[in-house]
């Protein structure tokens, strides 16, 4: 079994599908570098919420506190204001919902408000209480690669080995996250793109998720619209594309991600995506039975038709 398949505790039909699944992602906030904003209020937060789902998103991942690069925090009480109306009418609605937050009290009251997953970006470190909290309710939790808040982690981007640095120091997560009550398989890990990342020290660690498998846990891809990605796509000596711009490159680093055996990419905008897993997930089929093929039989398993051959 590839660390993909394994079980996750409290997603029973999301564990051992065969396939990447796809997040949306709800922004229930002013300052989003993704969407600046359009979803701020519950009821638009809520439709958003949605369509992403009639496009197909797996899961539904409600934030009221943007980690944009430089961002400044919210006080608790404004991030619950925010999420907690959204997360329990989406749950309602019959969405699996995860809660993007880095504090044990709203994630603790989301989950009682139906949030099934807990997203944490911090993967336990920003708040000290948080693993209590998932070890006592039993959710899923996705512990993310950190070294900082927002406003500080352009500063915190040296590595040795960017992909055996951040291997190390999720598997030291893991192991705190287990001392600390919380089960291994409640723990989905997640790489950080951009956090404490330049552009360039992404690369490796979509083009060597196997590192991360080693693990034991699924590996959760989140790539969407961000600014590595606007800095691939800028015209030479341009400016980087904005996030709007990138949801094309999103999409094939959610066929590849799903291809390398990610468990899931948290992306803004759904259908795309949902449309590359899919082709992951054929691709990954077909080679599996190339495999299984005898030598000498090709041509008797895939036969050519004419209308096949024509150009």
């Amino acid at each position: 079994m590839v660390a993909r398949d394994a079980v996750v505790a409290g997603l029973p039909e999301l564990s051992g599908t065969g396939r990447c699944l796809v997040m949306g992602v709800v922004n229930i906030t002013p300052d989003s570098f993704s969407d600046g904003g359009e979803w701020f209020e519950p009821d638009a937060g809520v439709q958003h919420g949605l369509e992403l789902l009639a496009d197909g998103a797996d899961i539904l991942d409600v934030g009221g506190e943007s980690t944009r690069p430089g961002a400044v925090r919210v006080d608790e009480e404004e991030e619950l204001r925010r999420v907690i109306p959204v997360i329990g009418r989406l749950a309602a609605a019959g969405a699996v919902v995860s809660v993007d937050t880095t504090r044990a009290a709203v994630a603790e009251r989301a989950v009682a408000a139906g949030a099934r997953l807990v997203n944490d970006v911090s993967g336990g470190l920003a708040d000290p209480a948080m693993a209590e909290v998932v070890a006592e309710t039993g959710t899923a939790y996705v512990a993310m690669h950190w070294r900082g808040h927002s406003d500080v982690m352009d500063d915190l981007q040296q590595y040795d080995d960017v992909v055996t640095d951040v291997r190390d120091e999720l598997g030291a997560r893991l192991a705190a996250l287990h001392d600390a009550g919380v089960a291994p398989v409640q723990v989905i890990l997640d790489p950080g793109l951009g956090f404490a990342k330049a552009g360039s020290l992404n690369w490796p660690l979509l083009a060597h998720l196997d590192a991360l498998h080693a693990l034991g846990r699924p590996v959760l891809v989140g790539a969407s619209r961000k600014r590595f990605l606007g800095h691939l796509l800028a015209p030479a000596g341009g400016d980087p594309a904005p996030p709007l711009a990138r949801d094309d490159a999103t999409a094939a680093i959610s066929a590849l991600a799903a291809h390398a055996g990610a468990w899931c990419v948290r992306v803004h905008a759904t259908r795309a995506s949902v449309d590359a897993v899919r082709v992951a997930a054929a691709w990954d089929a077909a080679c599996t039975t190339q495999e299984k093929t005898p030598p000498g039989r090709d041509a008797v398993a895939h036969p050519v038709h004419e209308t096949e051959a024509t150009p």
